[in-house]
């Protein structure tokens, strides 16, 4: 299966093109990046955990996003029960309140040490990150990591490394200055970290307690270890190298001009493009029009592309994903007094999401009736052993079933409020770079300076988006329907709808498909003449797909008319080479995919 786009695309293009060009798949809640030869890229959750200090921070948090609001309101509690009993209908399982009632006995559940053979393989013990490194003469590991902190201020060296010998003089070790991905998640509370997502729900997860210079920093930091440790890419050859960055559909057009400037005069690759996730998705499935819904950990995206062409009037987000099905579980679990009494908190304790993520994968199924298992849960108490917890799961039908009742998810964390600064005139997908816009009375003139001003000139953009994202509060079925049914033409909605495509980590969710299909069906309104639905099985890997799709576009995409070179980019922004503006894939042509399909 992952060899499908190397059997179209003949393999000394992949190895000629791509040994030197690396494809970055920024998602909701995890980053993919790797060489476009390789098969797979590395893919981890996409934060960082910094050290922090009693004098830097107060009151100590750790985890950035501790402050945002995590409470379900009565109403939502409300609608939350709600929806469980609609989804218990349609699978025929008992009610929410009738099965605690009917319930003549608790639940008994034990602790136990040794898991069984059977168990071993789902229950995965994630061990608490061992946050101390030797000194330097010992260890190599310190290369990578000095290497990528050496651009970071001072504020968040000099005092750090001065304060980290307390604990380290004795044995000769002191604590590492940051962690990344999987490992930054399962730090123990107690240790003096803070844990950062610079990416939340789609955007850039800038807040009163997250600055800018903050997020951009920590996006450097995570991708330059990445490049450094994973792919052995160090800071001497990036010039060598190019960037093709595959964006979500979320981001504003000011979140590609940060992303891109970190690539190109931070990171320092030679050039970069970027392309829309939706399309490379379709790419990366050798496909020409399809309707593409992206179940992202975080976010959910539904956008059409017709002809090798993303339309982005059908594009629609939903703010959900798989992180809210899996706390969703636990809700369930603790509603039913299935869940061992153990302090169990996705928010505060990344770890338990780790376990949840997990549970969610090994036990969520979509299917009639009820759906139990015997599990092992986990407890993570500060500074103890991870404790293993037999229990009985019950009710995992119902989290997934979210996906079309999202009011049963009830998303805990809530991102910031829309930012305006994000919307600006040079929208990245539409050639305005010749538009004289008229000057407007209530717009300070920091707007109209030259480019020796452009901090200025960013913060005082006033709101005005030529492409007004939609964020809707609907279930998958009918953001599918509301997308396919707004392309205005009978034969192309007659083709997107058997030409549907589940990607990202969600859609791995057994009989998640013929729910898909047969709820899609009924949405659509009985005046359409429509009467076959159809979701495609991917070709490559879901988890991949869109990234393996920005592959196969760098390594056809031989004469790079649309590529940025790094002193362009860096002298002229986005008027490159003298008033031509930079165009991403929504304008690449079909040539492509004649070179795929044939």
């Amino acid at each position: 299966m992952q060899d499908y786009s190397k059997s179209v695309i003949p393999s000394h293009l992949f190895g000629d093109r791509g040994s030197n060009l690396v494809v970055i798949n920024p998602g909701s809640a995890n980053v993919r990046i790797g060489l476009a030869q390789q098969d797979t890229p590395f893919s981890t959750p996409h934060c960082i955990a910094r050290r922090t200090t009693g004098a830097n921070q107060s009151p100590k948090r750790n985890v950035q996003d501790q402050m945002l609001n995590s409470q379900v309101t009565t109403a939502q509690h409300v609608e939350r029960e709600r929806a469980y009993d609609v989804i218990a209908s349609l699978l025929k399982i008992p009610f929410l309140d009738e099965e605690v009632v009917n319930n003549s006995h608790p639940r008994k559940m034990g602790r136990v040490d040794v898991l069984s053979q059977q168990n071993t393989k789902k229950e995965v013990v994630f061990p608490w990150t061992d946050v101390l490194q030797k000194s330097p003469s010992s260890g190599s590991s310190m290369a990578p990591e000095s290497s990528s902190h050496q651009h970071e201020t001072s504020e968040s060296a000099s005092p750090q490394e001065s304060n980290g010998g307390d604990k380290a003089n004795s044995s000769e070790s002191k604590y590492k200055e940051f962690i990344c991905g999987e490992e930054a998640m399962r730090i123990s509370p107690t240790e003096p970290y803070c844990l950062r997502r610079p990416i939340r729900r789609g955007h850039l997860n800038i807040s009163l307690y997250y600055p800018m210079q903050q997020v951009l920093e920590d996006l450097q930091a995570i991708w330059d270890w990445i490049l450094i440790d994973k792919l052995h890419i160090p800071h001497s050859e990036r010039n060598l190298y190019s960037a093709l960055i595959v964006v979500p559909e979320t981001f504003d057009n000011r979140e590609i001009k940060e992303i891109l400037s970190i690539v190109l005069r931070d990171l320092r690759f030679s050039s970069a493009v970027v392309h829309q996730e939706g399309l490379a998705a379709v790419f990366g499935n050798g496909l020409s029009t399809a309707c593409i819904v992206n179940i992202g950990a975080q976010v959910t995206s539904v956008i059409c592309v017709e002809d090798g062409v993303a339309l982005p009037h059908t594009q629609i987000t939903l703010r959900f994903g798989g992180e809210d099905v899996s706390r969703c579980v636990l809700w369930t679990q603790r509603h039913h007094q299935t869940w061992p009494p153990i302090r169990t908190d996705a928010l505060a304790k990344p770890i338990d999401l780790l376990m949840l993520n997990r549970l969610k994968e090994s036990y969520c199924q979509i299917y009639e009736g009820e759906v139990e298992a015997v599990g092992v849960v986990h407890s993570y108490e500060d500074g103890l052993p991870p404790g293993s917890h037999k229990t009985r799961l019950t009710a995992l039908n119902v989290a997934p079933m979210g996906l079309f009742y999202p009011t049963l998810l009830v998303p805990d964390v809530y991102p910031p409020p829309p930012r305006s600064w994000f919307k600006d005139y040079e929208d990245m997908l539409e050639d305005t770079w010749h538009i004289d816009f008229p000057r407007r009375p209530d717009v300070s003139d920091g707007l109209y300076s030259g480019a020796n001003n452009q901090l200025q000139m960013w913060d005082n953009y006033p709101y005005m988006s030529n492409q007004q994202k939609k964020e809707d509060n609907i279930g998958l079925a009918e953001a599918i329907t509301k997308s396919i049914l707004s392309t205005g033409r009978i034969d192309l909605q007659r083709k997107l709808f058997c030409s549907m495509q589940l990607i990202g980590g969600v859609s791995l969710t057994t009989g998640l498909i013929s729910a898909v299909e047969e709820r899609v069906l009924h949405a659509i309104p009985s005046n359409e003449a429509i009467d076959t639905v159809e979701v495609l099985p991917s070709r490559t890997n879901p988890l991949f797909v869109a990234w393996r799709g920005g592959a196969i576009l760098g390594v056809i995409d031989y004469g790079r008319d649309a590529w940025i070179h790094r002193e362009d980019w860096i002298q002229n922004g986005i008027h490159v080479g003298g008033a031509r503006k930079y165009k991403d894939s929504f304008y690449l042509q079909a040539q492509p995919m004649c070179y795929i399909n044939s």
